[in-house]
């Protein structure tokens, strides 16, 4: 199905609607399409992940251009038009093919 998607976004739910987004997001990081991985933040709902995966990124287990992929807004309208505006970047990877 994700195939026939033209974006991905989740809202608040439990443990499977997380491992669907992060599948997808961790898709979209590797280059697999290039499609946009929202979160609705409803009420702060996403605020304590969010914040694990700013720690991440300070930790430097999470490339910063890979966090930035991951597009959080609290208003449907206006994280709508963030996907639809939204182009994947290029990210160098933590490893090049040519440094394996």
């Amino acid at each position: 199905m994700s195939e026939l998607a033209d974006g991905f976004l989740a809202l608040p739910g439990g443990i499977g609607t997380l491992e669907e987004w992060f599948e997808v997001w961790t898709w979209s990081q590797l280059g697999f399409h290039p499609k946009p991985c929202g979160l609705l933040n409803v009420a702060g709902y996403y605020d304590h992940l969010l914040a694990f995966l700013d720690h991440m990124t300070a930790e430097r287990f999470l490339n910063e251009t890979h966090r930035a992929m991951a597009i959080v807004g609290d208003d449907p309208e206006r994280l709508l038009d963030r996907l639809a505006a939204w182009r994947p970047p290029r990210a160098r990877k933590w490893i090049e093919a040519e440094e394996r």
